[in-house]
C-alpha cells in the first residue's frame, strides 16, 4: 500500500471463451475472498469475448485468432495485467504454443499502448505446477479422450508426468459450467494417486471447481490446483501482491513462492 489505509485498484482484463461462465465467477470469487483477509488491495475485473461454444479443435482454433481483437479491445481499458482463459484451445494447439499465443497478445497490446504483463490459464498451470516443486501429476478434465491427451501430452513435453488423467468427456461447453463441482469430491477416487505430487482437480477454468478443492486436498494430504487457481496464482504474481487466497488449495496457500512465466 502506498499510505497507511489506503487501497490500491488493480484491473484485471480477461480474455474469455463467449460460452465461458466460470472464469468470471471463479477468479472474481477468490479475489473477493482475498480482499476480505487483506483489506489493502481491491480487484477490478474486465473482459472481451471470443466466440466458442463446443470444445473441439475447429472452433478453438476460430476462437484463437479472435485474440488480437480481444486484447485491441481490453488495451482501452488499461488493464494492469490480461489473462486469456481457455486452456485447451491453448494446448490443442501443440507444446510451448502458450509461449507464442502470451507473446501475439503481447504484441497487440503494446501497440495499443498497454503495458500489462500477459497470462494465459496454459503457461500459468505449467507454472503453478512447477511452483509446487511437483514432477509428477493426475488431471480431471471435461473433455472429450483426445483432448485430455492433448493436455496430458502438453504438460509431459514441459517435463511434468502426467501418472494418471479421467476425462468427463463433456464436448459442449456451456454443459461443462453445469457440472457439480462437488461431485470432483467422488471424481477424484477413480485416480491412481499413490506416487503423484500434485492433482489438478480441474484442467479447464470453464469446469467449476472451487468449493471441492481444499475439501479435496485435506482429504488427500497433496497439493490440489485447478487451471482457475493456478491463473490466479499468476495474476497476483505479476501484480506483486502476494498469491494468498483463503481455503483455494496449497497453491494459494500463501507458502508458495509468486510465479513467472514459464517456457
Amino acid at each position: 500500500m502506498s499510505a497507511a489505509g489506503s487501497v490500491r485498484d488493480h484491473h484485471i482484463g480477461m480474455i474469455v471463451p463467449s460460452s465461458n461462465l466460470t472464469m468470471e465467477t471463479e477468479l472474481p470469487r477468490m479475489l473477493r475472498a482475498r480482499e476480505e483477509a487483506e483489506p489493502g488491495d481491491r480487484f477490478v475485473f474486465h473482459s472481451a469475448r471470443a466466440r466458442m461454444r463446443h470444445v473441439e479443435p475447429e472452433q478453438l482454433r476460430a476462437m484463437n485468432a479472435q485474440a488480437g481483437r480481444a486484447a485491441a479491445e481490453l488495451a482501452d481499458a488499461r488493464p494492469d495485467v490480461v489473462a486469456t482463459a481457455c486452456l485447451v484451445a491453448i494446448m490443442a494447439q501443440g507444446p510451448g504454443y502458450h509461449c507464442t499465443a502470451e507473446d501475439d497478445i503481447t504484441s497487440v497490446l503494446r501497440a495499443e499502448g498497454s503495458e500489462a504483463p500477459v497470462v494465459s490459464s496454459a503457461g500459468a498451470l505449467l507454472s503453478g505446477i512447477r511452483a509446487l516443486g511437483a514432477r509428477k501429476v493426475a488431471i480431471i478434465t471435461p473433455y472429450l479422450k483426445p483432448l485430455t491427451q492433448a493436455v496430458a501430452d502438453y504438460l509431459e513435453d514441459a517435463g511434468i508426468e502426467v501418472a494418471d488423467a479421467l476425462s468427463l468427456e463433456v464436448p459442449d461447453n456451456l454443459a461443462v459450467a453445469r457440472l457439480d463441482p462437488a461431485a470432483l469430491r467422488e471424481h477424484h477416487r477413480r485416480l491412481d494417486l499413490s506416487d503423484v505430487d500434485a492433482l489438478v482437480l480441474s484442467a479447464c477454468v470453464q469446469m467449476p471447481s472451487l468449493p471441492a478443492i481444499q475439501p479435496v486436498e485435506d482429504e488427500i494430504g497433496i497439493p490440489v490446483l485447478t487451471a482457475a487457481t493456478a491463473t490466479t496464482f499468476r495474476i497476483l504474481s505479476e501484480l506483486g501482491v502476494e498469491p494468498r487466497v483463503p481455503r483455494a488449495g496449497g497453491l494459494l496457500s500463501g507458502a508458495v513462492a509468486p510465479a513467472g512465466r514459464q517456457a
